[in-house]
């Protein structure tokens, strides 16, 4: 019955991610109970243009605390939303942003929309009894994306001495997604070996995603050449390139106008010959946030001198079309990473991806820092065929959950399955 598919009640809850802080998730239910259930993920690395979070301020939690997030859903949501078909994806995201009517979605708040939107998502999909990832994306969703796993973190998502944020790699010569996980976790687990051989046991304590966090070291070629270390020991010397995050918004000094690194300033001209120097030296195939988020012209100019390096824009573009446009006009970075909750709604990051796309920009999807196991990350990621996901190291249970969902679609998908590999960038 068509009636089976329209909205009987929408429930928002307090929960706790994975760095212990509360988050948002909530509950879209039909006229039929069929339930769709989705949380919003959080950052600790945040741009200053990204859709604003609900949070209490109160004492609980460090005012970090979501009751207020919960009364909206509980009380404007499920009264705006009743009685709405839930397959009417658009039309319902266009509801939740013209109540919301401000540019930053500061109304609702951004956790409060990318929980709802992608819950009504998931009432659709089960309501049809469809996958995720075939309800947003059709019969051609069938790439498995290359992960990008963090190894080792710096700037804010660890206590290590290290400026840059994290130091990834990308198993691009793996045959097939499930490959692609067996190589990452060796080469994780004998890095670990590695760094606590080199720089001691502590190297083993892990930041917010995973990662691992060796003292006192706070040169980025030790940490590449460690890690270019630990792929040669597993055989699997050519099958991996590096990624860097920079998350140059965090260093930059907005008085002086310069960068922090290795304990002494350098300007803007300085920190890209920092980063061409380290494209020289070593497979690093991707650079994240090179420049403070504002910076469009030193973003088009490392474009045009590093034209075989994909670099990614995330505090630059913070998944908003408008911006994206921007940078598309000036030539700034030629990849895009997509965060759900940077922009609100699934509609909206849908349309940054596909704009990203037609314009020959690629997509990273990525996680937050803070995740919960909710594993609707994974099945985005092979909706639109991104052929990258950034998702933290290879353990810890909220980077697992999307990992093993990977590797249950790609079972499920069999001979249609295609690994992105070293076509991560344009992947179709």
């Amino acid at each position: 019955m068509e009636t089976d598919f329209l909205i009987k009640y929408v429930r928002g809850r307090e929960i706790i991610d994975s760095r212990g802080n509360p988050t948002l998730e909530v509950d879209v239910v039909t006229e039929a109970n069929v339930l769709g259930r989705a949380s919003a993920p959080a950052g600790r690395s945040r741009g200053k243009y990204e859709a604003v979070e609900i949070r209490d301020g109160s004492k609980r939690y460090h005012g970090l605390g979501v009751q207020k997030a919960v009364k909206i859903v509980n009380e404007t949501l499920n009264s705006l939303l009743k009685g709405r078909d839930v397959r009417l994806q658009r039309e319902i995201d266009k509801i939740l942003i013209e109540y919301d009517g401000t540019e930053d979605k500061s109304r609702l708040g951004g956790n409060v929309l990318t929980a709802t939107s992608l819950a009504v998502a998931k009432a659709a999909a089960a309501s049809l009894k469809l996958p995720l990832y075939k309800y947003v994306g059709g019969s051609n969703a069938h790439i498995l994306p290359v992960p990008m796993f963090l190894y080792v973190c710096g700037g804010k998502l660890a206590a290590t001495d290290l400026d840059f944020q994290e130091f990834n790699v990308m198993p691009t010569g793996a045959k097939t997604f499930s490959e692609a996980i067996q190589m990452g976790c060796e080469v994780y687990h004998a890095l670990a070996d590695i760094l606590s051989k080199k720089f001691g046991k502590y190297s083993l304590n892990v930041g917010d995603e995973g990662s691992l966090s060796p003292p006192k070291v706070d040169d980025p070629n030790i940490i590449f050449e460690s890690i270019l270390e630990a792929v040669e020991s597993q055989g699997y010397s050519g099958k991996f390139v590096l990624a860097l995050d920079a998350a140059a918004t965090h260093l930059f000094n907005s008085m002086s106008g310069k960068y922090r690194f290795r304990g002494k300033e350098v300007d803007a001209g300085e920190l890209m010959e920092i980063y061409i120097e380290l494209a020289k030296k070593f497979p690093l195939a991707s650079i994240e946030d090179p420049f403070h988020e504002d910076d469009f012209e030193s973003f088009a100019e490392i474009t045009r001198k590093l034209k075989d390096v994909q670099i990614v824009g995330d505090d630059l573009f913070v998944s908003n079309i408008k911006r994206l446009k921007k940078g598309i006009e000036c030539g700034a970075a030629n990849t895009i990473l997509l965060k759900v909750n940077q922009i609100g709604t699934l509609s909206e990051a849908l349309d940054t991806a596909a704009y990203a796309m037609r314009n020959n920009y690629s997509v990273l999807v990525s996680e937050r820092s803070a995740q919960t196991e909710d594993i609707w990350l994974a099945e985005l990621t092979v909706a639109i065929n991104a052929g990258q996901i950034k998702n933290g190291a290879p353990v810890r249970s909220e980077r697992v959950a999307q990992f093993n969902q990977l590797l249950r679609i790609e079972e499920e998908l069999g001979s249609a399955a295609k690994y992105a590999g070293e076509n991560y960038r344009s992947p179709i």
